[in-house]
């Protein structure tokens, strides 16, 4: 099992996350990849957009895989100015987990995530690597990462 993997799963059994932890053989990187591979509509999938501002912080955008997240809409959330995109090597350093793998929680950052991902019953998450997802309810989610409620969608 990859390492990313392993370290996810760790964290998922000692923080209590009810969630489910899926590896497959074929790459998940993609909303669409991810869809494929679980046999699932793309509207069930969130993904994690890592963001970072002037001061350095890690800020994570959670939105619906069909969906694009907005860094004016982040910024303004967090009172901040200038949020941009992160590139992966930045993610990976700052995350501990590869860009295309990338949970919704389980590293320190602040998650923003958008008030449509909590309509969903069950939504399937970054599981660590390209080739693993995670199923998890949006609540769970919500407690897994501390995060806020916040519309961050374009």
């Amino acid at each position: 099992m990859d390492t990313y993997e392993h370290k996810l799963k760790q964290f998922i059994a000692a923080s209590g996350i009810e969630a489910e932890h899926l590896s497959f053989e074929q790459s998940c990187h993609s909303v669409a990849e991810a869809a494929a591979a679980v046999g699932a509509d793309p509207e069930h999938f969130v993904k994690n957009i890592c963001m970072t501002d002037a001061q350095g912080r890690v800020i994570v955008a959670i939105v619906k895989g069909e969906e694009r997240a907005s860094t004016s809409r982040v910024a303004k959330a967090l009172q901040t100015e200038r949020v941009r995109t992160m590139t992966p090597d930045e993610m990976l350093a700052k995350t501990g987990y590869p860009c295309g793998g990338t949970p919704s929680f389980g590293f320190a950052a602040t998650f923003l995530i958008d008030p449509r991902v909590m309509q969903k019953d069950k939504v399937y998450t970054g599981g660590g690597s390209e080739t693993a997802l995670v199923r998890v309810s949006p609540q769970a989610l919500l407690r897994a990462n501390g995060g806020r409620v916040v519309r961050v969608r374009k």
